[in-house]
């Protein structure tokens, strides 16, 4: 298996590791496993085609969800 060396972490970040690994009843090094699983588990499984992306946006006219504030011009930029 592969190893990660993590240095230069802030010091409220190792006191919280070792808070949820004395919650959990495991070792600091579990405790890092499990979130970096959790992680990687969650970054999976929230990954969608463009097409999914495109599917859940609202139904109805555009028009009415993105309404453009006509009275306030917009900014151009000529150069």
């Amino acid at each position: 298996m592969a190893q990660l060396l993590v240095r230069d972490l802030e010091d409220e970040v190792v006191v919280a590791l070792r808070s949820k690994a004395a919650e959990e009843g495991t070792s600091v090094e579990e405790a890092h496993r499990r979130v970096l699983r959790d992680f990687a588990g969650r970054r999976g499984r929230q990954r969608n085609d463009f097409k999914t992306f495109l599917l859940s946006f609202p139904e109805g006219d555009l028009d009415e969800v993105f309404e453009r504030q006509r009275n306030v011009p917009r900014q151009v930029d000529l150069a």
